[in-house]
């Protein structure tokens, strides 16, 4: 763990990297994440957001880096932790999770999926066993699903308060300006625990889990699944659809094939291509759909969103409204994004959604739901549910209507501010 450098980083300040972080940071595969953008289109809204998935990756190397000191966890395991933090974005294609729809839809697969097979794959893997580090073992820790490391291991990289969200929360909101994750990451850190194995937060935290959890929930609704944003994306992923029956795009056979796709080619691919091409013009101009319809949806309502999230469902609702309001179903675009507001994984007898808290009653330490100490915190478990229909600004009252008698009416407090 002995320094070979630092790195300035606009939201932590100086990252301190060792000899190997810097020889992986070298390879191909992390230097593309330079030209993948960590917030697909948020830079239509909020024009400071054009920051990357290779700073964002830094970031959580360094956190973990701070939360595995603040454990005392030894030198040798937290270098690996480190190494696979700085590995867990590896798997994403061209615009992110954007990409992640063709992926599933061609593929059946996630980036998640992808991470593992492009450390194995790639010169990644050659650096790491010279090294003497594990990099099969390494690959599954990077996307939290080891099963050789013990579970706080895997919790540090995916729970509810991971360092992948610490990061992604305050650096999204240094890059946007808005105010949302404005949070004392570093209260967490250090008030961070471990109990059985298992990563645990101090219950005198409390306080700071409630703000995080509510920035997280805001920054979705405010940034992530911003109309504008969104409405773009859903340009992006039809272009991306039609132009794969023309170029193939998820034909690759090995990771060097993969690494090779970034926004820049991507961009390019589709301009290029005939059937995209119109598509994207209208992304560069900015002529976006519009939001006709937009219905928050509580946690009874979850089998709606699971059903519209369904192609074939889906669809038949889009020709449904679109039949109803006299216009082409091309013009007709159902989004339904969902957020699991508070997943974890541990091994605790716990539900998957609840967070482990370590509480201390007169002087005896016992570990708690957070729910059960938590109003605020039982009041956001669960999902954020949205459904929103788009259209193109000439027809918006009308599918507007026409949503309205398919869906379901709006109440009032939930209609949308034009």
């Amino acid at each position: 763990m002995k320094p070979w450098g630092m790195i300035k980083d606009p939201v932590h300040g100086y990252v301190h990297i060792s000899k190997i972080e810097k020889d992986v940071i070298d390879t191909l595969p992390l230097q593309r994440l330079r030209r993948i953008k960590q917030l697909v289109f948020a830079d239509l809204v909020y024009p400071g957001a054009n920051h990357t998935r290779f700073e964002h990756s830094i970031g959580t190397m360094h956190l973990a880096g701070i939360l595995c000191r603040a454990l005392d966890i030894s030198d040798e395991n937290t270098q690996i932790i480190r190494l696979a933090a700085l590995f867990h974005d590896l798997g994403h294609g061209p615009f992110s999770h954007t990409f992640e729809s063709i992926l599933i839809k061609k593929l059946n697969k996630t980036h998640e999926d992808l991470t593992p097979w492009i450390i194995r794959g790639t010169e990644i893997k050659d650096i790491l066993e010279a090294n003497g580090f594990p990099s099969d073992d390494i690959a599954e820790l990077a996307i939290g699903k080891s099963r050789k490391y013990k579970p706080f291991f895997n919790q540090i990289l995916s729970s509810a308060i991971d360092v992948d969200k610490m990061d992604f929360i305050v650096r999204d909101t240094h890059h946007t300006g808005a105010e949302y994750g404005k949070v004392d990451i570093h209260r967490l850190i250090y008030t961070m625990t471990i109990v059985d194995d298992n990563l645990l937060l101090d219950s005198s935290a409390l306080p700071t889990l409630e703000a995080f959890l509510i920035a997280r929930v805001e920054s979705f609704k405010a940034i992530y699944y911003h109309k504008t944003a969104r409405a773009a994306q859903i340009l992006l992923v039809k272009a991306l659809e039609i132009a794969d029956e023309e170029l193939n795009i998820c034909e690759f056979s090995s990771p060097d094939e993969y690494i090779k796709m970034d926004d820049y080619s991507m961009w390019y691919l589709l301009k290029q291509c005939e059937r995209s091409r119109e598509i994207m013009k209208a992304i560069e101009r900015r002529q976006l759909p519009k939001c006709a319809y937009e219905r928050e949806l509580k946690l009874e309502d979850r089998t709606i969103v699971n059903l519209l999230n369904l192609e074939s469902i889906r669809k038949r609702v889009e020709e449904e409204i679109a039949r109803t309001a006299g216009i082409s179903e091309e013009d007709v675009f159902i989004d339904t994004p969902s957020l699991p507001s508070i997943p974890y994984r541990h091994s605790l007898d716990f539900d998957p959604m609840d967070i482990p808290i370590l509480d201390i009653e007169e002087n005896k330490r016992k570990v708690v739901r957070a729910t059960e100490i938590s109003k605020t915190i039982d009041v956001l478990r669960g999902f954020l549910n949205i459904v929103r229909v788009y259209t193109y600004q000439q027809y918006r009252e009308k599918v507007r209507e026409a949503a309205s008698k398919v869906l379901g009416e709006l109440p009032n407090s939930a209609k949308i501010s034009y």
